[in-house]
């Protein structure tokens, strides 16, 4: 099943309320929030009506806020190959 990956990139402030109940129907509150829809007629019809403010990508699966976090973990910079001897 596919779904559609919709980030907020860009502030509702001073938009009209159309555009902010339309962003609230999609689960999207704050800036670089992401959420996963199913892909559906009624969801591109809202996507489409916030189009500049959101970035959307078709994914195979949602991913849960663990794995994206674990995604967005930046590398340690690091690698411990033997620990010293105490």
């Amino acid at each position: 099943m596919a779904f559609f990956k919709v980030t907020l990139l860009r502030s509702a402030i001073g938009l009209p309320r159309k555009t902010t109940g339309v962003l609230q129907a999609l689960g999207l509150r704050k800036r670089m929030g992401t959420v996963y829809h199913p892909v559906s007629a009624q969801v591109a019809g809202q996507i489409m009506r916030v189009k500049e403010l959101v970035a959307v990508s078709e994914v195979d699966q949602k991913l849960s806020n663990a794995e994206v976090r674990d995604l967005r973990r930046p590398d340690s910079g690091y690698y411990i190959e033997n620990a010293m001897p105490r």
